[in-house]
């Protein structure tokens, strides 16, 4: 997990990479959830969070905002 302002540095490709790395690691951990393998179910939560600030900080992007 990165924290906001580590965030906030990525330039916009870093970002789209991130997220795919993200969307991957979040689909895995709903498989291990679903196995019961996952030792720590809110490292689910932490992941769609950060999710969606990636796709906040596209949006912005896109927008002109940065």
């Amino acid at each position: 997990m990165l924290s906001k302002t580590e965030l906030k540095e990525l330039t916009r490709e870093e970002t789209v990479i991130k997220l795919r790395d993200n969307q991957e690691a979040l689909m895995n951990l709903r498989f291990q959830h679903a196995l019961q393998q996952l030792d720590n179910p809110l490292e689910i939560k932490k992941v769609k969070k950060e999710i969606a600030q990636l796709k906040t900080i596209l949006r912005e992007y896109e927008m002109g905002n940065r």
